[in-house]
């Protein structure tokens, strides 16, 4: 499991510790080191079955100055896809990547749903 996370998010810090408490292993990722690669985006958002739109980290500075609310839905998805590939931040975290399951974001019930078996 590869638990993709910006340090510094409360929200990253909560699903990593929630992580923790339930034993649960996995690869940590800092996402300003090692933004997701087209590829993985691409591979990740079909395997979802989440609209692209949840992907983005809607709350964050950089999608708020390009003024993604207003391009978002005139782009293709190939386009919104090799946009978050440019820029870690503007992909919605935390980011977990499992055999099974890509989740994004934190929910505890979520969680408890597709990571404790």
């Amino acid at each position: 499991m590869i638990f993709i996370e910006y340090p510094k998010c409360t929200t990253c810090q909560k699903a990593k510790k929630w992580l923790c408490d339930n034993g649960i292993t996995f690869e940590d990722r800092n996402i300003k080191e090692e933004n997701p690669t087209y590829e993985e985006l691409k591979a990740w958002y079909e395997k979802s079955g989440l609209p692209l739109k949840k992907f983005f980290n809607t709350s964050g500075l950089i999608y708020r100055s390009m003024n993604l609310k207003e391009k978002l839905p005139t782009m293709t998805e190939d386009e919104q896809l090799k946009l978050l590939a440019t820029e870690g931040m503007l992909v919605k975290r935390p980011l977990i990547v499992t055999d099974e399951h890509i989740i994004v974001g934190f929910r505890e019930k979520e969680y408890e749903e597709k990571l404790i078996k």
